[in-house]
């Protein structure tokens, strides 16, 4: 089954990571950008926060659509609006301008995200699902690993070659799409596109005990993702004086134990069951949260007083992204889309809420990105023991 559907595998996960690449290729560009249109760093680090949060409410519209039109529709157009923005970005001379065309990219963007899920529980069920989205995620996880790198590299031409690649890849993916991509939504399985029945639709998904206790976990579990990407430039550009290129390889070290993660997590998931392996992940995410919050408090081992708990906590999300999501989405067979479009509200909306937390924090050390990024992996162990402490550990 994987091997017959592998190339359709590697599709999604390209697709998937454009959205990794719009972030991370961007983060080494923001004192560049800052300085070329003479605002503050902390004021175009908000333009993640706004790429975040366009990226949530993208995917509440976007889920419906994919479940009463079908996936491919949704994810050719979503496609096109991220390449249309992207030119926008290119061409932007002004911060409201850039900050718009990136509210534009992410409203785009957001149709793969939603249509990836969805088309992965059209054809997979339970472990098969997990196994499936974990290979997609580690193709997807190549973008955040190259991307710092990438970014780095092309601010020697400029920073608006950043977008120029982002214009190129999105229409290169749009092209795959529209000639390789079959539909996978079942006629008797659309959803009628009327308000009552997608605010009904909703409803049930956040009436869902155990489906909301997963993905609690992985809203605030990916608020404190999300955290360190808004607030990782300034602590290790800025405050600890690392350059752009090697910012990348920093952020390409949590990546790889990302990708490490992801791999385990698809090879022993049928046997240890999925909540198992989630409540690991949020248990020893929250040891490497307070270590994170501790020596960025004192101060202790300077750099790599940071970046080590830092690593652990970026690479143990590989252990909560995939079981959290599968979980949460193997309830609604026939509303898929919605709930992967609910999912991913939560999560990216999350992740712009703790982005603006970030810079509306003084920006003086490591402590606030530290705190961030602790209490997040707090309150998404105590969410998931609280929404499914009557459920079985296993799956």
């Amino acid at each position: 089954m994987f091997r017959s559907r592998l190339w359709l595998l590697i599709l999604l996960g390209a697709l998937s990571g454009l959205t990794p690449l719009s972030v991370d290729m961007y983060l080494p560009a923001i004192p560049t950008i800052a300085q070329d249109l003479q605002v503050s760093i902390e004021t175009v680090q908000l333009t993640v926060s706004t790429f975040l949060a366009g990226f949530a409410l993208g995917q509440l519209f976007y889920g419906p659509l994919a479940d009463s039109l079908g996936r491919k529709p949704v994810m050719l157009f979503g496609l096109g609006v991220f390449v249309l923005a992207s030119i926008g970005c290119v061409l932007a001379n002004s911060l409201p301008l850039l900050l718009a065309c990136r509210l534009l990219q992410a409203l785009g963007g957001a149709a793969g995200s939603v249509v990836v899920n969805a088309l992965l529980r059209d054809l997979f069920r339970d472990d098969e699902f997990v196994r499936a989205m974990t290979l997609v995620i580690l193709t997807m996880t190549l973008a955040p690993l190259v991307a710092p790198l990438l970014g780095g590299a092309l601010l020697h031409i400029g920073w608006r070659a950043i977008f120029v690649l982002l214009v190129v890849l999105g229409s290169l993916v749009w092209g795959v799409v529209a000639w390789r991509l079959p539909e996978t939504l079942r006629p008797e399985l659309r959803q009628p596109l009327r308000p009552a029945s997608v605010l009904a639709n909703y409803g049930h998904v956040l009436r869902h005990r155990r489906a909301m206790g997963s993905l609690l976990a992985s809203t605030f579990a990916s608020a404190g993702l999300f955290a360190f990407i808004s607030g990782s430039p300034y602590v290790y550009i800025t405050y600890f004086g690392v350059s752009a290129q090697h910012y990348g390889l920093l952020f390409g070290m949590n990546v790889l134990l990302l990708m490490l993660m992801n791999w385990i997590n698809g090879r022993v998931v049928k046997r240890i069951g999925l909540l198992r392996m989630l409540r690991c992940g949020l248990g020893l995410g929250t040891v490497a949260g307070l270590v994170l919050l501790c020596t960025a408090l004192t101060g202790w081992g300077g750099l790599w007083g940071v970046v080590a708990p830092v690593v652990c906590y970026i690479g143990l999300m590989g252990l909560i992204g995939a079981n959290s999501t599968s979980h949460a989405l193997g309830f609604f067979p026939a509303n898929a889309g919605t709930a992967s479009a609910l999912a991913g509200t939560l999560r990216f909306g999350g992740g712009a809420l703790a982005g603006v937390l970030v810079n509306l924090l003084p920006a003086v050390s490591p402590l606030p990105m530290a705190a961030t990024m602790a209490a997040a992996m707090i309150l998404a162990l105590l969410a998931h023991l609280f929404w499914a402490r009557k459920t079985s550990v296993a799956v």
